[in-house]
């Protein structure tokens, strides 16, 4: 059975940032929870999984729609701890207001070395007509990693 960690950013009122949602260029939000530390995926009960380990590795830095208005943009940071190579697939969703359409984007193949970090952008055609500031959470819907 997969299990799917998800981490959740909230774009309004998260503790340690300045708010915002993913409309204009400059909205942002911070991953931290207030404590200093990054956000992290749980874990399932009863094990950790490729896919728990993969998800804790992603850490969602800023979710936002690009400067062009066209695309929703997620900037993600992926930390390998491990003392193997990992090429990783990452999915992030945009989530919004009661009736507003979800958003997917992906990250396939990024491939984060030994013991070091790589950072990326999850892109999405943005299809609303504002400013998608109706999209209010970015989450790590799933993850996966695979030795390289």
């Amino acid at each position: 059975m997969a299990v799917f960690g998800v981490v959740l950013i909230a774009l309004t009122g998260a503790r340690g940032s300045g708010g915002g949602s993913c409309g204009g260029g400059s909205s942002s939000s911070s991953s931290h929870d207030g404590s200093g530390s990054g956000s992290s995926g749980g874990s399932a009960p009863g094990g950790s999984s490729s896919a728990d380990r993969a998800v804790r590795d992603v850490r969602i830095d800023e979710c936002k729609l690009d400067d062009t208005g066209k695309n929703l943009v997620a900037r993600l940071t992926v930390t390998n701890d491990s003392s193997l190579d990992y090429d990783y697939d990452v999915t992030v969703q945009f989530k919004g207001d009661a009736g507003v359409t979800t958003a997917t984007a992906m990250v396939n193949d990024l491939h984060v070395k030994a013991s070091a970090s790589a950072s990326t952008e999850a892109t999405t055609a943005y299809t609303g007509g504002g400013d998608g500031s109706e999209y209010k959470k970015c989450v790590v819907l799933n993850a996966g990693r695979i030795v390289a």
